[in-house]
């Protein structure tokens, strides 16, 4: 075999091997997003860099963050970094679920997002909220359960756009509507809403009570309400200097003002008016751990983070992308272990009703 045909044919052994790596493995193509399309969101693609340099400066001054007023640039710039690399590597549905005996993971998220809506008791042609719906996932699963025509509101604009195409993709835009807004001041009349759930998304709140008076006040009378809260549980030690550091690493990574007590919650939710009608961590056994899709996805994020730093040497990706996918792992260790310890849950769910008048 001469040289030139050596070389044409480690050439073609290697793109080959790209083209297999790449696309045997990647999971982008079912879930409508695909590596080479990785964005910075809203962000100009030349800003991203700059743009995650200003997260993380966010962290160097805690009181901003803490602030209402100065959350909103702070979550807005978190997801126009990341949406694209969750929807590409996790899925259209940004949260966690218990993992089901038998089920994939789509199955098992998809039952989790469900039994939101039927705790809600709604029926269809009802009018429900998704406070903080994301790009849709379990906006989509809710409604083709439910029948129910459900709005979800967002404070990402890139993320409304994904939101709306789905919607529209999956032949679900009747029933689906999503407005960009903040959470805590809502376009929505007083009592207008036959219920509400909220996603793991509340914790974007600087204070749980302000966003539960914002639903209260949408929620009509009589009508249920139910989150599934991030939090921390009766195990976490905050003098545990490994804990603490466990936590903050889930904070820094996930745009998160500061994570709440299991206690709060409940507590936050009766001061506004609520009626507490069940509380439950639907992380603790007999559920099956939630972070072990986390730990299982380590081949799968190398691989990703290969795909990804040679797309963005290559341009194709923005510069900054590569910086956003290391967080994101880093943040899923913190995660897993918050969770095989015990001392973190992503799903603390509260049932509550507002009063009849």
């Amino acid at each position: 075999m001469d040289s030139l045909t050596l070389i044409c044919t480690a050439a073609l052994l290697a793109a080959g091997g790209l083209y297999w790596f790449v696309c045997f493995f990647g999971s982008a193509e079912v879930k409508g997003k695909r590596a080479v399309q990785l964005t910075g969101g809203s962000i100009d693609k030349e800003n991203v860099q700059d743009n995650y340099k200003q997260y993380w400066s966010f962290f160097r001054r805690p009181k901003e963050i803490e602030t209402a007023d100065k959350v909103p640039v702070f979550v807005d710039t978190f997801y126009n970094l990341v949406t694209d690399i969750y929807e590409w590597g996790w899925g259209q549905s940004f949260h966690f679920s218990p993992s089901l005996p038998g089920k994939s993971n789509r199955e098992a998220t998809r039952i989790h997002e469900e039994m939101a809506v039927d705790l809600l008791s709604v029926k269809p042609g009802s009018r429900i909220l998704d406070a903080g719906c994301g790009v849709g996932g379990p906006m989509r699963a809710i409604a083709a359960h439910s029948k129910a025509n459900v709005v979800g509101i967002t404070i990402n604009e890139y993320q409304v756009k994904r939101a709306r195409m789905h919607n529209k993709k999956a032949g679900l835009d009747s029933l689906c509507e999503v407005v960009c807004g903040n959470f805590l001041q809502m376009p929505f009349a007083d009592n207008s809403f036959d219920g509400v759930y909220s996603i793991e998304a509340t914790c974007h709140a600087p204070e749980l009570e302000e966003v539960y008076q914002e639903i209260y006040r949408v929620l009509k009378p009589g009508s249920l309400y139910v989150s599934y809260e991030w939090v921390t549980t009766e195990l976490y030690k905050p003098e545990d200097p490994e804990h603490v550091e466990i936590i903050h690493g889930i904070e820094r990574g996930d745009a998160l003002p500061g994570l709440r007590n299991y206690k709060d919650i409940a507590e936050v939710a009766k001061k506004v008016g609520f009626e507490v009608v069940k509380e439950k961590d639907l992380a603790k056994p007999p559920s099956h751990p939630w972070w072990t899709r986390l730990k299982m996805g380590r081949i799968a994020y190398w691989r990703n983070h290969i795909l990804v730093t040679i797309l963005a040497f290559l341009g194709i990706a923005p510069k900054g992308t590569v910086d956003v996918h290391e967080m994101l792992f880093v943040t899923a260790d913190y995660l897993a272990q918050g969770g095989e310890k015990g001392i973190f849950s992503p799903m603390h769910m509260i049932l509550c009703r507002k009063p009849e008048e």
